[in-house]
Parts: C-alpha cells; structure tokens; sequence
C-alpha cells in the first residue's frame, strides 16, 4: 500500500509570493504557471515525487479580495477542500504555510482581514504545523526596515498566533533550496483545523463557523461604510451648483448603490437565522434539569424590516423546571 502523500496548503493575501513559493518546489517556470487550470473549483493542486515512497501535493489556495469572485465563493471554495474533499477523506493536511510580503510597509485592510480570516479558519490545535512565512527578501533596499517589519509583526499581528505555537520563516533567497527547507519541517501526522472539525464533526453550517461569522462581520461593516458614503454623496450633490459635478456625484453614487446590493445579498446569504441561532446557543449552555434564558439583540439585514434594540428573550426549560418563577420579575 502507497504512503500517504504529505499535503501542504498554501495561503496568503493576493501578491504576496505563494504562487512563486509553490513554483520554486515544484520546479515550474513563471510563465507555465500561469497556464495551468485551476480545479476543485479555484484550488490548484500540484504534485513533487521526492522518490518512490515521498510524495508532496502542494495546494495554492484562493485568497480573499480577489476582484474575481466574493469572499463568500472564496470561503467556500475553501471549506469544501478542506471538508469535503479532505477531512471526510479521513486526509489531514500535514502543514499550512501563510505568505506574507515582508516589503509590504504597512497592514492594509485586505492584508488584515486575509489574516484574520485564516487564523480562525485554523485554530490553535493545528498551530504546530503552520509556518508564517515572510517572502520577497531579495527586494528588501533597507535592511534595518525589514527587521523592524519582523519585529513589529511578530510582536504585534501575529502575537496571538506565535503563541499558540505557530512559527515565522524567512523566504529569504527566493530559491527552490530555501523553499525546501521551510517545508520539510512539516512532515508531521497534522492536525484537524478548527474549521475541518466545525463543518464535519460538529455539523455546522459554513455561516455558523467561527470563519464564517467573522466573515459575516465584515461584510456587514463594509455595508455601513458604503451605506455612510451614499448618504455623504447624496448630501454633497444636493449641497454643488456645479451640473458637471453633480453629474459625477451622482454616478458615483449609483456605483456604490450597486455595490450595496452585491454586500447585502452576500450579507443575507450569510446570516444565520435566529431560531437556529436559538438551536445553537440552547445546544451549547442548556443541562439537564436547568433553565436557560436566552437574550438575543436583533440585527436587521434592512432597516425597515425590525426597529433596532429589540430584543426576543426565550426561556427554555423542562417540563416542571418553574419557569413561570423566572418569567414573573421580568414582565413586572
């Protein structure tokens, strides 16, 4: 019986190096890369044979704010390799590598949420086999600056991370050797991710994951920013005399109106209900035997459909639990 293949998952914002990284392992020209077809619906997948009994499948993840497609298609691009494709498999990915561009002189928002996203789709129990892995160090002019970068990341972005025991790595020579040496230090048993062990062991909806909720807020921020700049827009337009400029205002304003309906449908898609909201929270905190009150803020997706703070509060308990007791001082 063959081996199992070692499968490392590579990921990381858009340019900053994974394509290269995984082409440096692979031994593939710059311009043939760009000709491979991309399947699993976006993931690509490519296979080193070390020797008869070592083989590497490395996997060039999607990553989030590609102008192509949502971060919602992207998320679950994402989740069905690692789930369905993977994990049911019973197939554990034996490492995950994050690139990061270490000329990068700043987080940028995209940079950020890329960052964020990955560290809750991961989890701490696989933390030991994820590599940070700073690229694009044969471009750094000043060196002092990249260290301080190291410094500033390290102790700062990806604190948490470190110490739940993930490791930083440098891509220092941009040479299939110095990739090599980043990847075979992951050649353990690997870990179950947290959002693996969410989606199939725990049978949660991909919106009910912690990636998933987090994407959820985001998304719903950038509905308030673009719904701030309409309103600022509107204002402006009505405030200019100036025809030529209040054309462009207007413009700009149905472009963004546009926008607003592409992250409120994708804000809608990701929701979770609130009776199975109810269903969650009451599965986590309820014992035998025990009242439980729940207290939800209703968040409406649109703002003529609920007035915001009200509340829905359910008392769940078994037959004989007294819950009139608890009810009573809450309606007096």
């Amino acid at each position: 019986m063959a081996p199992q293949p070692i499968i490392i998952a590579v990921m990381g914002p858009m340019g900053s190096g994974k394509t290269n990284f995984i082409n440096k392992l692979t031994g593939t020209k710059e311009e043939a890369a760009h000709q491979l077809k991309s399947y699993t619906h976006g993931i690509k997948e490519s296979t080193v044979n070390l020797s008869r009994n070592r083989q590497y499948v490395f996997a060039d993840i999607p990553a989030f704010d590609d102008p192509s497609r949502s971060d919602q298609d992207t998320f679950r691009t994402i989740a069905e390799w690692l789930g369905k494709n993977r994990y049911r498999a019973n197939v554990k990915l034996n490492g995950i590598i994050y690139t990061h561009r270490i000329t990068d002189e700043r987080m940028s928002r995209s940079v950020c949420k890329n960052l964020e996203i990955f560290s809750r789709l991961c989890g701490d129990k696989a933390a030991a086999g994820v590599r940070l892995v700073t690229t694009m160090w044969d471009q750094v002019e000043n060196k002092e600056f990249a260290e301080n970068r190291v410094s500033q990341l390290e102790t700062n972005f990806w604190k948490p991370l470190i110490d739940a025991g993930v490791c930083h790595k440098r891509f220092e020579e941009n040479s299939s050797g110095c990739a090599w040496g980043i990847v075979e230090e992951l050649t353990g048993k690997g870990e179950v991710l947290l959002l693996q062990e969410e989606l199939v062991d725990m049978k949660r909806k991909l919106n009910e994951t912690t990636a998933g909720k987090f994407l959820y807020t985001q998304i719903h921020n950038l509905w308030q920013e673009q719904k701030e700049t309409i309103k600022q827009l509107q204002e402006e337009a009505k405030a200019e005399k100036d025809p030529e400029l209040v054309e462009a205002l207007e413009v700009e304003q149905q472009r963004l109106v546009a926008e607003l309906r592409k992250t409120s449908d994708e804000m809608d898609k990701l929701k979770i209900p609130l009776f199975r909201r109810i269903a969650l929270r009451f599965s986590s905190n309820t014992q035998p035997n025990q009242t439980t009150i729940l207290r939800f803020r209703y968040e409406p997706a649109h703002e003529n459909s609920v007035a915001k703070g009200d509340y829905v509060i359910f008392v769940v308990s078994p037959t004989g639990a007294e819950k009139t007791s608890v009810i009573s001082p809450l309606i007096c």
